[in-house]
């Protein structure tokens, strides 16, 4: 996946909070029906399951020491083009926010209805939120009660390395467009209908199928969605990015990593994201079809 070396990026739609000072204490509210956070993978399940390692290393901007303060400034000033976005992990980040952004406001405005634009947050260690305090441990998420998404840059690191992940851009962007799923969610209502509990057929899966389904859509379209400047951010997708995004979709089931990364037995009673094979299968619902219309989980008798 490449961008549009002349494209301009849009820097407001995040917050760097890194070297903030954004503080922890206590701990988020984890749950569906829109009370908790909503995340493509929660890593609290992986401490029920036998311990989880916190993320470690910096994803700062390229060029910062140890000790320098990132912000919103300096992440500006670094991320202004498409090409900036083909050269520095943190602008192809901004860009692939701008995309997923950019589709669904077109989208919903297809719809009748206004999208409201959310700020992803960007920061290391722990963070304060709407839904209260979260650490990395927890993985990216979306908190509704607030509309804004959360993630630790350094959790792209730990796919490749704890989960196995293949990694690249496009995974990466599809665990981001998985959270924007979660917003489009909140702003549809459909979060705060779904309900909470665990299980293969709870409203907690259901909701995160759909996420991943929404996250295909947008992937069907990056190509082709254009940014404020009348042309798209992304000019390919390659069928090699795409296979990446099923990769990651792969490890992150709820079976793969209660069989790899917990106690290795697979407990269905304790599903809260679904199997790896139900989200590869969502991710290419989206994906293929290319219409929101198709990412019907709470319809669905056969979640795959």
């Amino acid at each position: 996946m490449r961008f549009d070396d002349d494209a301009g990026l849009d820097t407001s739609e995040v917050s760097d909070l890194r070297g903030g000072g954004g503080g922890i204490g206590g701990r988020v509210a984890l749950g569906g029906g829109g009370l908790g956070v909503l995340g493509v993978v929660i890593y609290f399940v992986l401490a029920q399951l036998g311990g989880v390692h916190g993320s470690s290393g910096t994803a700062g901007l390229t060029g910062l020491g140890s000790g320098r303060q990132v912000s919103d400034t300096s992440l500006a000033q670094e991320c202004r083009t498409g090409a900036d976005a083909n050269r520095n992990h943190d602008c192809a980040v901004v860009a692939e926010i701008n995309s997923i952004q950019d589709y669904w406001s077109g989208q919903f405005a297809r719809s009748g209805k206004t999208y409201r634009t959310a700020t992803t947050n960007f920061f290391n260690g722990g963070v304060r939120t709407g839904c209260g305090s979260a650490t990395s441990d927890t993985g990216p998420f979306y908190c509704p009660a607030d509309s804004e998404v959360y993630i630790d840059l350094s959790f792209f690191s730990e796919l490749r390395t704890r989960f196995g992940a293949e990694g690249g851009s496009f995974a990466e962007a599809y665990v981001l467009a998985h959270e924007y799923g979660h917003h489009v969610q909140n702003l549809l209502g459909t979060s705060s209908r779904a309900g909470s509990g665990t299980g293969p057929t709870s409203g907690s899966v259901r909701l995160e199928l759909q996420a991943d389904c929404y996250a295909g859509v947008w992937g069907e379209h990056a190509s082709t969605t254009p940014s404020s400047s009348g042309k798209p951010l992304i000019t390919d997708v390659t069928q090699d990015d795409v296979s990446r995004a099923l990769d990651t979709a792969s490890r992150i089931g709820d079976d793969y990593i209660q069989r790899n990364l917990g106690n290795g037995r697979v407990d269905t009673s304790q599903f809260t994201h679904g199997t790896s094979a139900q989200r590869e299968k969502w991710f290419t619902t989206g994906y293929s079809t290319g219409d929101p219309a198709h990412c019907d989980t709470f319809g669905a008798r056969n979640l795959g």
